[in-house]
């Protein structure tokens, strides 16, 4: 709900707050006076495209305000949020609660979750002589299409020059099943969840019949890979472990001349006239356990040179055990390495790189090739089921079908009858459902909103061969229908009155008035029948000069609005007749209440 608007160089309006509130505010003044930029200013504050000829004559920008109660836990707060921007919390907002104003009742526009108190959330912008604009959501500057998204959430918008609401075949169908209730809920709900099931299979099914060669070749591809490795049976590091045996091999006279070198220096009696280690670690150990009992000091020395003679004991057995190795391996041998080396090699290349990954493949090939080989019965199952669900999907939609065509008779029946009271008798509209064959997430049916301009008149769509005014009342006449199923925060009319006058403009006022009790409802009106029904009378009044400024947007109450209403029916504020007259409409007005 619109608690205030605040307009400063918007047309000819130099500066002015307009004070809203929940219920029915009716805006009157005189003609040029600047109230159709009531609408203009909640136009840009719900994300219309700006212009530069919005801005006044003589300033360099213009600018507007709103200020909104919204539920703080809601969709419009999160996208608030999510935009950066704050919404205060009111200190007396108190739980939102059926029935406590028009934010309550538009909780599910809102699109609220817990509930909770009601939050004062701040739009603005601003327009330059350039025409370039800035949009402020919640004390954050956002992109204007922030407003624009918000705004669907926040207002409705009916003027000559706006596009309908509904004036999609979509948002008619969307609009249709909310007005259908509760029952048509459920049963589309059932529908949706039958006809994901059923799409989910047929793209399985889809899926395998296209890809059906691609997988044989997959298949087929894959048992030749399993042959191949199967038959050369690869192990873990084993390519790792016959590099190392090949390169033994290859070199194995530099390591059998290297091995006998080392085990002749280290064990021969004789080395080219010298000692070998063995010897010459016994010929020190003897030296020293001579002399061992004369000096303690030795003793750890001794122990050492005990250990290396068995130390390089062992050595040199090590080294005639390792010649001894040598002397079984041969060139065959080397052969055997080099071509088992090779046809790794190969399937490293084919399905590695490396021989891990040639095992791993193997590992998962018996798992991808039965899923392979299944295909064929995967198909013929998804068929049936396919089948079977397709059945189901088709009797709920048909059950759609036959919901919707029930609710657009009721739904044509009401809103006929509403434009028989706005002044358009003879006037019919008519919900199209049509059931075609493609079967989407909606059900087989296309639905559109016809209007019969007259008895006999073949009946269009909404839009076409009405004029503005006329198209208000239609709008009008739906949404009082729609209200209590599609509730909508603030619904906002320029003009709905027009070309209509006396008994007829009076039920356009009870009607409003009626709508306004789910919904806050702002109207733009020179019709005193209208304006009488309004539980808020806002007046614009041009200055001296022209120029519409603060102090001439006027809140009227007691004498100030039946002068108003008189000067509306009349021309004449201070006429008896028309006071008379007045007074006359505003207890018309109190008691229909």
């Amino acid at each position: 709900m619109i608690d205030e608007i605040t307009i400063r160089d918007l047309g000819v309006i130099a500066e002015a707050v307009l004070p809203l509130g929940a219920g029915f505010t009716a805006v009157t003044g005189e003609t040029g006076a600047g109230k159709t930029m009531v609408v203009q200013a909640l136009g840009l504050l719900t994300g219309e495209r700006a212009v530069a000829g919005q801005v006044r004559v003589g300033s360099t920008q213009s600018w507007v305000e709103g200020r909104w109660r919204v539920p703080l836990q809601s969709a419009v707060a999160e996208r608030v949020r999510d935009a950066g921007g704050d919404i205060d919390e009111v200190p007396d907002g108190g739980e939102l609660r059926a029935g406590d104003d028009t934010a309550a009742a538009a909780d599910g526009r809102f699109g609220a979750g817990d509930g909770g108190g009601l939050g004062e959330l701040i739009l603005s912008r601003s327009v330059s002589g350039e025409g370039r604009s800035r949009a402020i959501v919640g004390g954050r500057s956002a992109p204007v299409g922030v407003l624009s998204e918000l705004g669907e959430r926040l207002v409705v918008v009916h003027g000559q020059s706006d596009q309908l609401r509904l004036r999609s075949s979509t948002a008619q169908r969307e609009a249709l099943d909310r007005f259908a209730g509760p029952e048509f809920a459920e049963l589309f709900g059932e529908f949706s969840e039958a006809y994901r099931t059923w799409r989910a299979l047929q793209t399985e099914l889809d899926t395998l019949v296209s890809q059906r060669d691609e997988r044989l070749r997959e298949a087929e591809a894959l048992r030749v890979a399993v042959g191949e490795i199967e038959v050369l049976g690869p192990q873990p590091g084993e390519d790792v472990a016959l590099a190392e045996r090949a390169n033994r091999l290859t070199n194995l006279e530099d390591l059998r001349v290297a091995a006998a070198a080392a085990r002749e220096a280290v064990s021969s009696e004789e080395l080219d006239g010298r000692p070998d280690v063995v010897s010459l670690i016994d010929g020190a150990l003897r030296q020293l356990e001579r002399v061992q009992s004369h000096d303690s000091a030795l003793e750890p020395i001794v122990e050492s040179l005990t250990s290396a003679s068995f130390l390089v004991a062992e050595i040199s057995s090590q080294l005639s055990s390792y010649l001894a190795e040598l002397d079984t391996d041969g060139g065959a041998e080397l052969d055997d390495v080099q071509e088992r080396r090779a046809e790794l090699s190969v399937l490293a290349r084919k399905y590695g790189p490396s021989l891990d990954d040639v095992i791993e493949y193997f590992a998962t090939a018996d798992p991808r090739l039965l899923e392979l080989d299944s295909d064929s019965d995967r198909i013929e199952e998804l068929a049936d089921s396919l089948a079977e669900r397709a059945g189901i999907v088709d009797a709920l939609a048909a059950d759609l079908t036959v919901a919707r065509s029930d609710a657009a008779a009721r739904l044509s029946g009401l809103v006929s009858t509403e434009l028989a009271a706005l002044a358009m008798g003879g006037s019919q509209l008519l919900v199209d459902v049509s059931a075609g064959e493609e079967l989407t997430a909606y059900g087989h049916d296309t639905v559109q909103f016809l209007l019969a301009a007259h008895e006999g008149a073949e009946a269009r769509p909404l839009g076409r061969g009405a004029s503005g005014g006329e198209l208000s009342r239609i709008m009008l006449a739906i949404e009082v229908v729609l209200a209590a199923s599609d509730p909508v925060p603030t619904f906002v009319f320029d003009e709905v009155d027009a070309g209509v006058g006396g008994a007829s403009a009076i039920e356009i006022g009870r009607r409003l008035a009626r709508l306004a009790e789910d919904a806050q409802v702002i109207v733009v009106t020179h019709l005193a029948q209208v304006a009488a029904f309004a539980t808020n009378h806002l007046s614009v009044v041009k200055d001296s000069d022209g120029s519409v400024t603060q102090s001439s947007v006027q809140q009227l109450r007691g004498e100030t609005r039946v002068a108003e209403m008189a000067r509306l029916l009349s021309g004449l504020p201070d006429s008896e007749s028309g006071l008379a007259h007045a007074r006359e409409l505003l207890q018309l007005a109190a008691d229909s209440r």
